[in-house]
């Protein structure tokens, strides 16, 4: 007897190891798919210029880190004491003008070099509504009152337009991972939010018809649909739980990573575990030996994977 309807997933063609370099972007699930990306070894960049939504923003961001284009002073705007620019998130916010700058333009440089590396992009798109400010739209409001911008919500076109510009232009190289974002934007009304999410899925599924290295994986299916219960719900009600996010995860890694991949991404887990363990005797021969044995560990799978840096697990159990 099944209780639930189980997303079956169609591995891809498109398989990740640890050779590959992956640039993540868009709303805070690319962050948890970077995370677990990064845990296992895999070499990736998750959202350089902070958490974007929409998918206008999403362009911007990419074209700003092909272009190298560094954020001016005059790019910035402020709130009471705080400084901070339109296209990128709050974590960027300060006090000193051009420590701010300073910081956005670090983020810019790394962000660039690590998309020119790039043969592989995420991108988790959130939300069709934006918010226009003197005709443009921003990526995050800053706090700044409402009567200041222009709501309004993308059309399917306007999605597919832009992130196809990107697909078939500075892009074209590279591999695109398309995933529409399973948080639920509650500001927009239970309504609006799942219209927004249609806007996004619709527009998906014409990019992956219409441009030949895109990809959609369907993580707000998995989480919408297979999982469909509000214990894979934190307690904000709006994100997915850890154990939804680890769910996603095993669909993703079914999806992009080839067995053997797979298998050395555990190996690294369970080192990096084992770099977290404390000891409550760290003078007794079996730490002594623990280490030791790790060690050898780390130091083995450093040379079987030398793309993937352990320098900081061997240093550990050098000690």
């Amino acid at each position: 007897m099944k209780f639930r309807t189980e997303i079956e997933i169609t591995p891809s063609e498109h398989r990740l190891t640890h050779a590959n370099r992956i640039v993540t972007i868009g709303s805070c699930f690319a962050d948890n798919v970077a995370e677990r990306m990064s845990a296992c070894g895999l070499c990736v960049e998750a959202n350089p210029l902070g958490e974007m939504f929409n998918p206008q923003s999403v362009v911007a961001t990419l074209q700003r880190l092909t272009e190298g284009r560094l954020f001016t002073e005059e790019e910035l705007h402020s709130r009471g004491d705080l400084w901070f620019a339109y296209d990128s998130h709050g974590a960027f916010d300060g006090t000193d003008k051009q420590a701010v700058v300073d910081r956005l333009n670090a983020a810019v440089r790394r962000g660039s070099k690590a998309l020119q590396d790039a043969d592989t992009v995420v991108i988790t798109l959130g939300t069709a509504w934006v918010y226009e400010r003197e005709g443009r739209v921003v990526a995050n409001c800053h706090k700044v009152p409402a009567s200041e911008f222009v709501r309004r919500r993308l059309s399917v076109d306007e999605v597919v337009n832009s992130l196809k510009a990107l697909a078939e232009g500075v892009l074209k190289d590279k591999y695109i991972i398309l995933t529409v974002s399973p948080v639920r934007h509650l500001a927009d009304g239970l309504e609006g939010n799942a219209v927004s999410k249609a806007v996004l899925r619709l527009a998906a599924e014409r990019l992956t018809e219409e441009c030949e290295r895109v990809d959609y994986f369907p993580a707000y299916e998995i989480v919408l649909d297979d999982l469909r219960d509000y214990r894979f719900v934190a307690s904000d009600l709006v994100h997915p739980s850890q154990e939804a996010v680890g769910y996603v995860w095993e669909k993703f890694v079914e999806c992009y990573l080839d067995p053997a991949t797979v298998g050395l991404c555990r190996r690294v887990e369970e080192l990096r575990r084992a770099v977290g363990h404390r000891p409550l005797h760290p003078e007794s021969e079996e730490w002594v030996r623990f280490k030791s044995a790790m060690l050898r560990k780390a130091e083995g799978l450093q040379k079987e994977l030398p793309e993937c840096d352990l320098s900081a697990e061997i240093a550990h159990f050098a000690e």
